[in-house]
């Protein structure tokens, strides 16, 4: 077996593991709500006042 832990402590700490977990966070809710909104705008309209007040 061999020891493997510096190269993984080295690659966890790189600048290119940092971006990508920051845009993983910064841009994974963001994606959920643009999502969200797409399926929102796509739906049928619901007209409130075309209905009458019981």
């Amino acid at each position: 077996m061999s020891d493997d832990t510096g190269t993984w402590s080295e690659a966890l700490r790189g600048p290119w593991t940092v971006l990508c977990a920051v845009a993983t966070v910064v841009l994974g809710p963001r994606t959920a709500i643009v999502s969200a909104l797409d399926q929102a705008n796509a739906a049928p309209l619901h007209h409130a006042a075309d209905q009458p007040h019981g």
